[in-house]
């Protein structure tokens, strides 16, 4: 159904995977895929060329590691979801992360983005500090990955059936 939509419905059907109008549109747009695989495929190659704007769009429906996001709906559902394992964190490694969020959005001036999906309240912390000490550049391109990889799954759970 997703490949014969219209253009609308299949944007509106992406934008909670992936907040960029851009990287929505251009899927849609792109259609029609036939295979999961091949969706997963064109949404991988709109990542390094999207402008510094639409990542914002996209990471503005992100919010903080150890946050639980607000609201029923669909991108509110994945985030929670994505971030489940935060539950489990001790009170010394949410703290160090809570300060580290803070210490991240100073240097960068954005959310820290990491695809928290299968990753321990440690290892989450561990590559908060770790990409604290990239340079602009870098962390641009850490961002972009994590982005993509967590928009990858994200169609991987919407598209699977």
């Amino acid at each position: 159904m997703f490949d014969t939509a219209p253009v609308e419905d299949a944007v509106r059907t992406l934008l909670p995977l992936c907040g960029s109008q851009e990287w929505a549109r251009t899927l849609a747009d792109r259609r029609p895929y036939g295979a999961l695989a091949a969706l997963l495929a064109a949404s991988d190659a709109v990542f390094p060329a999207l402008p510094e704007s639409e990542v914002a769009a996209a990471l503005s429906g992100h919010p903080r590691i150890g946050e639980r996001m607000r609201g029923e709906d669909t991108a509110a559902q994945l985030s929670r979801s994505e971030q489940s394992a935060m539950q489990s964190a001790d009170e010394q490694v949410t703290a160090q992360i809570v300060q580290g969020n803070q210490d991240y959005e100073a240097r960068f001036d954005r959310v820290f983005l990491i695809r928290a999906a299968g990753r321990a309240p440690a290892e989450i912390l561990a590559e908060l500090r770790r990409r604290l000490d990239n340079d602009d550049a870098a962390e641009e391109r850490e961002v972009r990955e994590q982005l993509r990889q967590i928009t990858r799954l994200r169609l991987e759970g919407a598209f699977s059936s």
